[in-house]
């Protein structure tokens, strides 16, 4: 097949993708969109089908994992399961070959970002407990909730997609668990390097870090201070001197008159001569900040018991989809809107005080929020945040546990064994969840990852154009050509690893659909069976432990962890060579070349 001028722009479309990903300056889902709309407008993708995506089985079973998962965490029973094994032991070695086991067995039946988010505040408590840094346990979790998802085909986005793309090869998906032989045996070998070795590997500067602690430190930055008769704001509400306060980038804590504090609705209490406002703030910004505003500093001796019971603190990280994501308190008015304050940031293990209502967001930021007990859980479910720590953010449905784990084996046996398709089973079991009020109306919305649906709605026609058009054939053909007379295994080592190079840099779901195609045309060039290639793809593209922008899982510890991007490479650098060093062997014997 010739290379004409539409090949080369569906190639020059790819690459674009590719490398805007790369430059990561604009969000992934919005990339992959305006790829798609560029595509149908130059006419490299059909418009009949440029939007099938959006009804592919892949999307659908994507988001239905997602709300499924909600559901299970709604039943209670991976957190009674967690919490269980976070408190046999403080030994390092044993916690994390707890952890991790736990971790990637959710991971194999649910997303793996889900799985993490269940267990990171179990984990977080425990490192609390044994007085240790979550440094040590957080980067060992996140990577075996990575490995857990490589078993099953609902674990991770990856294996569905190639699934997906092998029914609309050869008219026949992948089975539910038709990864569980290779994946599972990736997966054993890397919770044994993690448990053993893999926590070791990190640098003593990472181990010793505790963001955590340095951010919750907040000892000489509480003050308090006297509404003087001169005072411009004596007979307003408290809550209107917050723009102020954010001006100067100081959080006003509360209100004591006559030697009690004003709980409950003190941001609606009307200031008075004479009170006490507490203010927490760095030392230059609070003391511009009473002079504006006519106060004036008390000889009563600062600190954190000044808050008094109604306040509480609360650590939280900014995840993908977060509300807060790429925006500042200020942005979203969080004080005025929530009725809750950020009181610091911690982004990649630094701890930021100064200015920190006027940051913006990056994944994995560990935000520090105060605010009344009663409050908190509303603005961190408004937030879209994870907490680090239990707090009873959900009503956890306890006596429906087991409900919802029999719904839940019911319909992955049936799509299992060929009774109904899967998408239709996942889709049975969020209704039924719904129906028993494991997940509610909203919480259904909330749950699905909206950016990654329009990631994979919009690439899986740039990759079917990538296919159909005979690009991809092309590639493959120059990539046989390219080896020569070199065995099969030697080039499906070299997929592997250029999959895992691309996944660690780039979305792994985009790397997944695009190199698919490429792996089929390829197996098909040299007459073999593609379904090692397609696992290998499946692999590689979920060993992504180099950065943590390889996946959502690394990203997320990286602020509470207190980790640098360097750390990662550390341990995971072993890890992905244990894939290929497990994996190349295992597909070739469960899934024969010939």
């Amino acid at each position: 097949m010739d290379f004409t001028s539409q090949h080369a722009l569906l190639m020059l479309l790819i690459v674009g993708v590719f490398g805007m990903l790369l430059w990561g300056k604009i969000r992934y889902d919005i990339v992959a969109f305006a790829a798609l709309l560029f595509g149908i407008l130059i006419g490299v993708i059909p418009y009949a089908v440029g939007f099938s995506g959006f009804s592919h089985p892949a999307t659908i079973i994507i988001a239905l994992v997602l709300v499924v998962s909600r559901g299970l965490a709604n039943s209670g029973a991976v957190e009674l399961i967690g919490r269980l094994l976070s408190q046999q032991t403080k030994r390092v070695t044993l916690h994390i070959g707890l952890m991790s086991t736990l971790g990637a067995a959710l991971s194999a039946v649910m997303n793996n970002v889900a799985a993490l988010a269940l267990l990171m505040p179990v984990d977080s408590e425990a490192a609390r407990k044994a007085a240790r840094s979550p440094a040590l346990t957080l980067m060992p979790l996140s990577f075996a909730t990575i490995l857990g998802g490589m078993m099953t085909l609902i674990g991770t986005p990856p294996n569905i997609i190639v699934a997906t793309i092998r029914e609309d090869s050869f008219g026949e998906s992948f089975g539910m668990f038709d990864y569980l032989a290779v994946g599972g045996l990736v997966a054993i070998v890397g919770i044994a390097y993690i448990t053993f070795v893999g926590w070791r590997l990190l640098p003593a500067n990472a181990t010793n870090r505790n963001a955590r602690k340095e951010l919750t430190n907040l000892a000489g930055y509480i003050v308090e201070a006297r509404i003087t008769q001169s005072s411009s704001y004596i007979g307003l509400k408290l809550n209107q001197m917050f723009p102020s306060a954010d001006e100067h980038d100081v959080t006003v804590l509360g209100l004591i008159r006559k030697g009690k504090r004003i709980s409950g609705g003190a941001r609606n209490a009307h200031i008075e001569e004479g009170d006490i406002v507490v203010i927490e703030g760095a030392a230059s910004n609070t003391e511009s900040f009473v002079g504006e505003v006519g106060l004036d500093f008390t000889n009563t001796k600062p600190g954190f018991e000044i808050l008094g019971e109604p306040q509480q603190l609360i650590e939280v990280v900014v995840s993908d989809g977060s509300r807060i994501l790429g925006r500042s308190a200020l942005d979203i008015r969080l004080a005025y809107r929530q009725g809750v304050m950020l009181l610091g940031i911690s982004r990649q293990g630094k701890p930021f005080r100064e200015r920190v209502r006027r940051l913006k967001t990056r994944v994995g930021d560990v935000l520090l929020i105060m605010g009344p007990e009663d409050r908190l859980n509303t603005a961190i479910s408004w937030l879209g945040c994870l907490p680090l720590a239990n707090r009873g953010l959900r009503i956890i449905q306890r006596h429906k546990t087991w409900l919802a784990i029999g719904i839940f084996i019911l319909a992955i046996g049936a799509a299992s064994l060929g009774l109904v398709q899967l998408s239709v089973a996942l889709g049975c079991v969020a209704v039924l969840y719904i129906v028993f009020g494991l997940v509610g109306l909203r919480e259904l919305y909330e749950s699905i990852e909206w950016p990654v649906i329009v990631l994979v709605a919009s690439l899986i026609p740039i990759g079917a154009a990538l296919d159909s058009s005979g690009a991809a054939t092309i590639i493959a053909t120059a990539v046989v050509s390219a080896v020569g007379d070199q065995s099969p295994y030697v080039i499906l080592l070299g997929l592997m690893v250029i999959t895992m190079t691309l996944s660690d840099i780039l979305n792994n779901v985009a790397t997944a659909l695009i190199a698919a195609p490429i792996a089929v045309d390829i197996a098909l060039g040299l007459q073999v069976n593609p379904d090692p290639f397609l696992m290998a793809v499946a692999v590689a593209a979920s060993c992504a432990f180099l950065t943590p922008i390889g996946h959502k899982n690394n990203m997320i510890i990286m602020g509470p962890g207190g980790y640098r991007f360097g750390d990662y490479w550390r341990g995971g650098l072993p890890l992905e060579g244990l894939g290929i060093l497990v994996g190349l062997p295992a597909i070739t014997i469960f899934l024969p070349l010939y």
